[in-house]
């Protein structure tokens, strides 16, 4: 019998119908522009992927791809791309696949970035889960009050942690240096590692109330943090001096970043005996596994990702 706790396990991701993310964007489109806006719906397709169908279809370079971030490959999601078609009207016949579907459309007068948009809206079904409704309302209310970590998802570090494995292997080598030498995942990978150590940290000091504090993404320049928490990352990042040094020399700037991370419109429902559906937003660059890892002990099924 599974024992019933706040760290209660559950299956995740059994199919991807089970992890629905629409993307929020509050950009308002032009109407006009050189820039072509399509919503898509895509199921167990990774962002890149489509971004790179959308532009052979389209017979325009890769480059004048745009989106705002990354989707869960095992999920049913939306998401706005851009397309750099200036002075045609594009057919949009000839940009159907069977890898995802166009909702929308809509001109537009710039290319969409990373980050641009707002955050995504989740629905998220865990199986196999046994809590009392206790427990559950105590842990949500919780979330709700006080929000959750802002940890960095392990999607940043790869299967099994194999990107930051590779960075200690390019940092060895001298060949940590960006996004034109083909390694900024794992510039990313690096910085988002040295930022949940120092959360990680910060979360354990004794009444300490962190929700507007901020942790270090760590480049070139003179970090803000002063006093006890400038001591505190100093600490922490002793160790780790090679991976600050390269961060540095990789052109990157020192960022912040927020400890906390607060969840919109949090709510959590039985749809069956041991299913829970869970909805809510998170602003972007945030992610949802963070959050239901706070919630319950996750795992996939044995045969995912076959």
């Amino acid at each position: 019998t599974r024992k019933e706790s706040s760290a209660a396990s559950d299956v995740y991701k059994r199919q991807p119908e089970d992890f629905i993310v629409d993307e929020i964007i509050d950009i308002q489109p032009t109407g006009e522009g050189e820039h072509l806006l399509l919503l898509v719906s895509k199921r167990d397709q990774n962002t890149t992927w489509v971004a790179g169908l959308l532009a052979k279809l389209a017979g325009i370079p890769r480059n004048d791809v745009g989106f705002c971030g990354m989707k869960d490959r095992f999920a049913v999601t939306s998401q706005w791309f851009s397309l750099h078609v200036p002075g045609r009207d594009l057919d949009l016949n000839c940009l159907e696949h069977d890898d995802f579907t166009i909702l929308q459309v809509a001109r537009h007068n710039k290319k969409l970035r990373r980050g641009m948009h707002k955050g995504n809206q989740f629905r998220i079904v865990l199986q196999d889960f046994s809590v009392t409704d206790v427990v559950l309302k105590h842990r949500i209310d919780l979330i709700v009050a006080k929000g959750v970590p802002n940890y960095f998802g392990e999607q940043r570090f790869g299967h099994n942690g194999n990107n930051l494995d590779e960075v200690q292997k390019l940092i060895q080598l001298d060949k940590l240096k960006g996004n034109r030498h083909g390694t900024g995942l794992y510039l990313s990978a690096a910085r988002s590692w040295l930022f949940n150590l120092v959360t990680a940290r910060r979360l354990q000091e004794p009444h300490g109330d962190l929700a507007e504090c901020t942790g270090p993404l760590w480049g070139r320049g003179r970090p803000i943090s002063e006093g006890h928490v400038a001591t505190i990352e100093a600490d922490v990042l002793d160790g780790w001096q090679d991976w600050c040094y390269a961060l540095e020399h990789a052109g990157l700037k020192q960022q912040r970043r927020d400890l906390i991370m607060e969840v919109g419109n949090l709510t959590a429902q039985w749809v069956e005996t041991h299913k829970l559906c869970l909805e809510f937003s998170l602003p972007s660059g945030c992610y949802a596994t963070t959050l239901m890892r706070e919630i319950a002990e996750l795992s996939r099924p044995d045969n995912f990702g076959l």
